[in-house]
C-alpha cells in the first residue's frame, strides 16, 4: 500500500522543548512558513520527564512576556541544599560556599517538564505550527544524493509478525525542506544520522545517566514549597557507582524526589531502581516522604556529556537539537534552556538560509558559527570538564576539583578532561563481582517495578511489533546471561526483560508492553545487541505532569 506524503517547509521530530521552541521561532520569523511537529507520545507532555530546576533564560529571550502568557512557572527556588549521603543515616550538609557555583539555583524556579511543553505546545499552534500527537517519526527518507528528505511515521496496525491486521494503516510521509531532530537523550533517528553522517568523529563518547523520578503528596507541615535538596554519594558510593539525586518541593504539598545514576557502572549486579528505592530511606529524604502518599512514577535516559561529547549538529537536509545531540549543561545540572537555546539557534539558522533562497538539502554549517557565538557554547565550555573529573576522581575528589574549576577559575582551566570510554564498555563480567541482595519493597517508601510501571500510565498495543529488537538473539544467553549475569534484568527500571527457566534452558523474555520509553536498554547493553526502536505512536507512558 502507497504511503501518503505531505510537504512542509520544516518538519520537527518530537515535541520537547527543543522542538517546540525551534517551531515557535520559525513561526515568529515568517509566519508563512508551514512548520509541522511529530510527537510520539499521545499527547504533547505525555512522554516528557525531568526533576526539574528551569532556568529561564531561554524563554526569555523566546516569550519576552511569558508570564502574561500565563507560563506555568510557579514556585520559585527559596533555598538550597547540597548533602553527602554516607549511609542510610548519615549525611553531611555543604555551605553554600563549598557548593560549584553553577549548582546554585537562584532565580530558578521548580516545574513540571510536561506542563511547560503543553504550555509551549499551546503558543505554538497559536502561530500556526502543526503539531501532530500520537505519531511515531520510525524511518528517515532521504533525497537520491543522500540528503536527508524528511521522516515516516510508523505503520497503525501490524500485528506481531509485522503482518497488516484488519484497520491498518500505512505511516505517512512528511518531506520538507529541513528536518529538525529533537527526540531527547538516545534519539532513535538521532543515533542512525549521527552513524550515517559520522557526525561523532572528533568527539570523545557520550555518556548517559538514568533518572528515576517519583512524584509525592506529603504532610502540608513538611512541604517547603521552593526548596531544593541536590546529594550524592550513598547509595550508589556503596557499589563504587557515581550519580546524584534531588528533591525538589513544588506547590500544592507535591514533591519530585529522584536518583540519577551514571550508566558508566561496572558491576552488573547494580540496580538503578533499587538503589532509587534505597535512597528514599536516607534519614533527609525519608523524613519528608513518611506519611505521603506516592502518585507517579517514571524514568528517561539523560545525555550528560557535555561539550567534549557534542556531534557535529548539522548535515544535509536537517539538524540535530537539544538532546538529541546532548546539550544538557551537567554542571548545573539543567538541559531544558540548553535545549531550547539549541532549538532557537538551529531556527535561525533555518530561517537565514530559507531567505536567502536555499531549497533544503544543504548541510547547514552556519549553525556551528552560530553556536560558538552564542551563550549556550559559553556555557557548555565552561561545564566541560565537570562530568569527566566525576568520572576520573570519583564523587569526592572529582567534586573537590569542580569547586576548584568553577569558583576560582569560572570554568577556564587551560586544559581539557576527556572520558573516551562508553558507558557499556565498562560493564564488568559477572565472575568479578558479588550479587547484590535488594530488600524487598515495604509498599510505604519502597515498591516494585510492576505498580511502579502501573502508575505511569505505561500502555502498548498488545498486538504490534516488539519495539525493542535484537540484533543477534543468541547473544542474550550466550553473551549476556552467561558473562554478565543479564543486567538487562536490573538496568530496565520497568521489568522488560526477564530470564525465563524452561526445561531447554534459560530463555530472555520481553515484556515489551511494560516499557516506559527510557532508552537505557539500548545504552548500557554490553555487547550493543539491543536496539529501540518507536512502538505505535500513542503507546508508552502518560505522565501527567513530570
Amino acid at each position: 500500500m502507497e504511503r501518503e506524503a505531505m510537504e512542509y517547509d520544516v518538519v520537527i521530530v518530537g515535541a520537547g522543548p527543543a522542538g517546540l521552541s525551534a517551531a515557535i521561532r520559525l513561526k515568529q520569523l515568517n509566519s508563512d512558513l508551514s512548520v509541522m511537529v511529530l510527537e510520539k507520545g499521545s499527547e504533547v507532555g505525555a512522554h516528557i520527564l525531568s526533576g526539574a530546576l528551569f532556568e529561564s533564560r531561554a524563554l526569555d529571550e523566546l516569550l519576552p512576556d511569558w508570564q502574561a502568557l500565563g507560563a506555568p512557572l510557579q514556585t520559585p527556588v527559596s533555598e538550597d541544599q547540597v548533602y553527602l549521603y554516607r549511609s542510610e543515616t548519615a549525611a553531611v550538609k555543604l555551605p553554600a560556599f563549598a557548593v560549584p557555583a553553577p549548582m546554585h539555583n537562584a532565580g530558578n524556579y521548580i516545574i513540571s517538564l510536561g506542563s511547560l511543553c503543553r504550555w509551549l505546545g499551546e503558543q505554538a499552534e497559536a502561530l500556526g505550527v502543526e503539531i501532530f500527537p500520537g505519531f511515531a517519526a520510525a524511518e528517515l527518507l532521504y533525497h537520491d544524493d543522500a540528503s536527508v528528505k524528511g521522516v515516516a511515521t510508523g505503520d497503525l496496525g501490524r500485528d506481531k509478525h509485522g503482518e497488516p491486521k484488519d484497520g491498518f494503516q500505512p505511516g505517512l510521509e512528511l518531506h520538507a525542506k529541513y528536518t529538525l531532530f529533537a527526540e531527547g537523550a538516545r534519539g532513535q533517528l538521532g543515533k542512525e544520522l549521527i552513524a550515517r553522517f559520522d557526525l561523532a568523529a572528533g568527539a570523545t563518547a557520550q555518556h548517559y545517566g538514568i533518572g528515576i523520578k517519583e512524584l509525592w503528596e506529603i504532610e502540608p507541615a513538611k512541604h517547603k514549597a521552593g526548596l531544593v535538596v541536590h546529594g550524592a554519594g550513598w547509595p550508589l558510593s556503596e557499589h563504587g557507582a557515581t550519580g546524584g539525586s534531588f528533591l525538589y518541593h513544588m506547590a500544592d504539598n507535591q514533591v519530585a524526589v529522584g536518583l540519577i545514576a551514571d550508566l558508566n557502572y561496572a558491576n552488573p549486579y547494580l540496580s538503578p531502581f533499587e538503589e532509587f528505592q534505597r535512597f528514599k530511606s536516607q534519614a533527609q529524604i525519608k523524613k519528608y516522604l513518611e506519611g505521603g502518599k506516592r502518585l507517579c512514577y517514571g524514568a528517561r535516559a539523560i545525555t550528560k556529556g557535555g561539550l567534549n561529547s557534542l556531534p557535529k549538529q548539522s548535515f544535509p537536509g536537517g539538524l540535530l537539537i537539544g538532546c538529541d545531540a546532548g546539550t544538557l549543561n551537567f554542571a548545573k545540572i539543567k538541559g531544558i534552556h540548553t535545549a531550547m537555546k539549541s532549538a532557537m539557534l538551529a531556527a535561525e539558522t533555518v530561517h537565514a538560509a530559507l531567505q536567502a533562497g536555499a531549497e533544503g538539502r544543504s548541510d547547514l554549517l552556519a549553525y556551528e558559527e552560530n553556536f560558538k557565538a552564542s551563550w549556550l557554547y559559553t556555557e557548555l565550555y565552561q561545564a566541560r570538564n565537570f562530568g569527566p573529573a566525576l568520572h576520573k576522581f570519583g564523587t569526592f575528589a572529582g567534586g573537590a576539583f569542580n569547586w576548584v574549576e568553577q569558583n576560582l577559575f569560572g570554568g577556564r582551566m587551560f586544559f581539557t578532561l576527556k572520558d573516551e570510554t562508553s558507558d557499556h564498555e565498562q560493564l564488568q563480567p559477572a565472575a568479578s563481582h558479588q550479587p547484590i541482595e535488594y530488600a524487598r519493597p515495604d509498599g510505604v517508601l519502597s515498591f516494585d517495578r510492576l505498580s511502579s510501571v502501573f502508575i505511569s500510565n505505561t500502555a502498548h498495543e498488545e498486538e504490534q511489533p516488539v519495539h525493542l529488537q535484537l540484533l543477534d538473539s543468541s547473544k542474550a544467553i550466550s553473551v549476556n546471561f552467561k558473562e554478565y549475569a543479564s543486567p538487562e534484568q536490573r538496568y530496565c527500571p520497568a521489568g522488560v526483560y526477564e530470564i525465563v527457566e524452561e526445561a531447554a534452558g534459560p530463555r530472555l523474555q520481553i515484556n515489551a508492553s511494560n516499557c516506559v520509553h527510557c532508552k537505557t536498554c539500548d545504552i548500557k547493553d554490553p555487547t550493543q545487541n539491543i536496539r529501540w526502536v518507536a512502538p505505535e505512536g500513542g503507546g508508552g507512558p502518560n505522565y501527567p505532569n513530570m
